[in-house]
């Protein structure tokens, strides 16, 4: 069985994956037991698998995991009492949280790692930079006004020192 070596929330791991097509979804959630990431559409269309990937934001359930050999991977449990980051919420979950942009919570994980990864990327993103990054996820429940809330919000508190 092959082994794919690659750092997950700060943690290196070799993770044994089956033979034929096995995405980095399959790897994190069945590989290595990370269910924060969740399989919504399966085609990459959704946004609830979202990830980041050596900084940028990723698609898992189309992304084959072979191609994550050596990356580094950032999860939604990563942000959260992980290594990176230490206890507690991280600024982008704690907002979400606070802005009332979480009801079922399905792709709040996806849409939360993405928009980590612009901020990071991009600590100044307009207002028009985040709606085009949020407007690659699916959300059935919330609307899109408390999660554009939410990162703005975020957003503040990432750059104040």
């Amino acid at each position: 069985m092959p082994v794919i070596k690659l750092t997950v929330n700060g943690v290196p791991c070799a993770v044994p994956v089956e033979e034929g097509r096995v995405t980095l979804l399959e790897l994190l959630r069945d590989g290595l037991g990370l269910t924060g990431t969740k399989q919504g559409c399966g085609v990459g269309q959704c946004g609830a698998c979202t990830v980041v990937m050596n900084g940028e934001a990723v698609t898992s359930c189309t992304f084959p995991a072979r191609k994550a050999e050596g990356a580094e991977i950032l999860t939604i449990e990563g942000l959260v009492n992980g290594p990176l980051f230490g206890s507690g919420l991280h600024p982008l979950q704690q907002a979400f949280a606070d802005s009332g942009a979480v009801q079922c919570g399905f792709c709040t994980p996806g849409l939360i790692m993405r928009a980590y990864a612009l901020l990071t990327r991009k600590p100044k993103a307009t207002k028009t930079e985040i709606i085009a990054e949020l407007d690659k996820h699916i959300c059935r429940c919330t609307g899109y006004e408390p999660i554009l809330e939410a990162v703005l919000a975020a957003q503040k508190q990432m750059r104040s020192p």
